[in-house]
């Protein structure tokens, strides 16, 4: 039976902390049912999972790829943007009720941008001179 140390590992996985989180990860997918690809001998799962990344039988990157997406809690999903229709329909009923409430007490209104016309905006702004105060 040949054992596995470290120093089989640390040149495919060059961080040692990386390593561990990488085994372990792989240990707990064993344990889990998913199929080894190098031969038991009797191992328990931690060496098992060290064997494979010495033996190259799994790619660093992958396990670290899928130990990622295993920690992630919030996935961002690319939603459409509004189209210009909807959204000038929308400001239209906003200006619409804004008139309606015209002749209620002062209210609060707020100005709407394009994100194209804050980037402007925001390109156009000037850093401010340097003082010999601060």
């Amino acid at each position: 039976m040949a054992r596995v140390t470290v120093e089989d590992c640390i040149d495919k996985v060059e961080n040692r902390f990386e390593l561990v989180l990488l085994a372990s990860h792989r240990a707990r997918l064993i344990s889990q049912g998913a199929p080894i690809t190098v031969d038991r001998d009797n191992d328990k799962n931690p060496v098992v999972a060290l064997r494979e990344i010495a033996d190259e039988t799994l790619s660093p990157g992958d396990l670290k790829e899928d130990l990622i997406h295993s920690l992630q809690k919030h996935v961002e999903v690319d939603e459409p943007e509004p189209d210009a229709a909807a959204l000038a329909q929308t400001e239209t009923a906003a200006f619409a009720e804004a008139a309606e409430e015209e002749d209620q007490p002062e209210a609060l209104t707020f100005d709407r941008m394009s994100e194209e016309e804050l980037l402007a905006g925001i390109e156009g702004l000037v850093p401010p001179e340097k003082s010999d105060d601060y």
